[in-house]
């Protein structure tokens, strides 16, 4: 039984047997923040007074004629302030979704879409010169969050890294290792001029040097091939290892390489061209991406016949297409905005429906502690990464900081907060709530009581423990939500209600006592609430501690 799903079905077939309108208007159904106001209200009568062409009030006493209170497990009605409809649900039914929830286990909150696509979600995506930093690490946590909530909200979704091997950075990447290569065996240290000056470049020419001195009888150009995807692999390996190690895991890692091996380049300009969407001027090829949106059009192929950034890029999204994708998420830092209409533009030069790519951008992260801003590694003197990230604070924290906030909001995360073992830590306030549960089924096992699962939940009165059951009931429209508008902050938002819900629960009511049925209820009630707090935390990545 869900609640408020049940409510909008009834909501939405009293509006149609009222007869008030011929066009339906969405129903939206909120929980009022003053209980006074019910336990759910909804707006409908108000949005429409425009078809309708009535005074909101009295739409609203019509449809609650039309009510079918039974079926909705509603107790009771009332018109509100200008024509809020307010609902009352019966307490005895509230509770009916104990069963619901022990009964699918790990499934609760799981939906299945009117529409289910299949999505592709690209996220995190860093050159491979280096290490993955703050910023990198709020996209992983996002990016994989999101894959989690839309994958449990019903969607076919799938991960996946576009590993950016090819173009001048890479260039930049192998003539920096020839550098240093040729500093091990003995030569005067020459880098490029935007060359890579970091311990790992200069670790991997020392290795080839040892390995490998003959090499440097080779032509330039041949090392340079060679250091190329030594440099990435091993770059790669080591990103990789940290991701896997902050519980992020691909299903594809996608490498820009391998679309000029294809011919996918050349395809995807062929297709722009033949509809008609490049001009050539100045000697170079342009898109016309004005035609979509954009501020300007954009330079595919320049004058030396060599492609601009764009157009690999264009490649990409039309493989993403071409493998079955209908939907594409792309999630960018914050130096990206510029991006989105030129990318959704060449989707419409290529013939396909730009609206197809949702781009994200993700705000800057600041590290705070004690107080001031973290710019550099205490260790390194550079950006702080996201493997001390990891090994300072933990990857539970981590994610879960990372994850709290809108994604297009600036984030402060303070790194003593998340260090600390309080209330006032939201990751570990939450946590203790599940350790709590367990360690209360634990005394009830010890002290006699047996869990029973036929057990009569309907003597729940406690107005606590029916507001922890409501805020229970709500997560499966909570996913539904956070999917559908892209909101993975959403989540961590209920984990904390819902830990803050069961804290004032358990200070106001005693689970293990004298009255034996309500003692089996309760019992009941909280392994509800561990199971669905414990379903919500893995969407997060974050785990669930029996103990803390």
């Amino acid at each position: 039984m869900n609640l408020k799903a049940g409510l909008s079905e009834a909501l939405e077939n009293a509006v149609k047997k009222s007869g008030i309108v011929s066009e339906m208007p969405e129903i939206k159904i909120e929980t009022p923040k003053d209980k006074a106001n019910g336990d759910f209200s909804s707006n409908v009568a108000m949005t429409l007074t425009k078809q309708a062409k009535k005074n909101p009030r009295d739409i609203a006493a019509s449809i609650i004629e039309h009510l079918d209170e039974s079926a909705a497990s509603i107790k009771s009605v009332e018109i509100a302030g200008p024509g809020f409809i307010n609902f009352f649900m019966d307490e005895s039914s509230v509770a009916q979704v104990i069963p619901q929830v022990l009964e699918q286990g790990e499934n609760f909150g799981r939906s299945t879409p009117e529409v289910k696509e299949k999505v592709l979600i690209e996220f995190v995506s860093a050159n491979p010169t280096g290490d993955l930093h703050i910023g990198h690490a709020r996209n992983a946590s996002v990016g994989d969050t999101l894959a989690n909530i839309m994958d449990f909200a019903g969607h076919d979704v799938e991960r996946e890294y576009y590993i950016n091997d090819a173009g001048n950075q890479i260039d930049n990447l192998a003539l920096s290792i020839d550098a240093r290569y040729l500093e091990a065996l003995g030569q005067e240290l020459v880098m490029p001029e935007d060359g890579y000056m970091g311990r790992d470049i200069q670790n991997i020419g020392q290795k080839i040097a040892k390995e490998s001195p003959e090499l440097i009888d080779t032509t330039k150009e041949d090392r340079i091939g060679m250091f190329r995807k030594l440099g990435v692999d091993y770059e790669m390996e080591k990103l990789k290892k940290d991701l896997d190690d902050f519980n992020v895991n691909f299903d594809n890692w996608f490498s820009e390489t391998s679309l000029y091996e294809n011919k996918e380049v050349n395809a995807a300009l062929d297709v722009m061209i033949e509809n008609g969407y490049t001009f050539e001027a100045d000697g170079a090829l342009w898109l016309r991406t004005t035609d979509f949106g954009d501020d300007k059009d954009r330079v595919l192929r320049k004058s030396d016949g060599t492609y601009t950034y764009l157009m690999p890029d264009v490649a990409y999204h039309y493989d993403k297409v071409e493998r079955g994708f209908e939907k594409l998420i792309n999630i960018f830092g914050a130096d990206h905005h510029g991006y989105i209409q030129r990318l959704k533009g060449s989707l419409g030069a290529l013939g396909k429906d730009p609206e197809m790519l949702e781009i994200k951008i993700m705000q800057m992260v600041r590290l705070i502690e004690n107080g001031e801003e973290v710019k550099m590694s205490k260790r390194t003197g550079k950006a702080v990464t996201l493997r001390e990230l990891i090994d300072t604070i933990g990857v539970d924290a981590c994610r879960y900081f990372l994850a709290m906030r809108s994604s297009d909001s600036h984030l402060d995360f303070d790194m003593d907060l998340a260090k600390s073992e309080s209330s006032d830590n939201p990751v570990y306030y939450a946590q203790y709530a599940h350790a709590r549960i367990c360690s209360i089924l634990r005394q009830a096992k010890e002290s006699g009581h047996e869990t029973d699962k036929n057990a009569d939940v309907s003597v729940i009165m406690n107005e606590q423990a029916l507001d922890l059951i409501k805020k229970m009931a709500a997560f499966p429209n909570i996913v539904k939500g956070s999917a559908q508008h892209r909101a993975t902050h959403r989540i961590a938002t209920y984990i904390q209600e819902l830990a803050s819900t069961f804290h004032k629960f358990y200070n106001a009511e005693k689970v293990l006592s004298d009255d034996e049925d309500k003692t089996k209820a309760y019992l009941l009630m909280i392994e509800a609430v561990r199971q669905t707090l414990q379903n919500a935390l893995k969407l997060v990545g974050v785990s669930a501690p029996e103990k803390m």
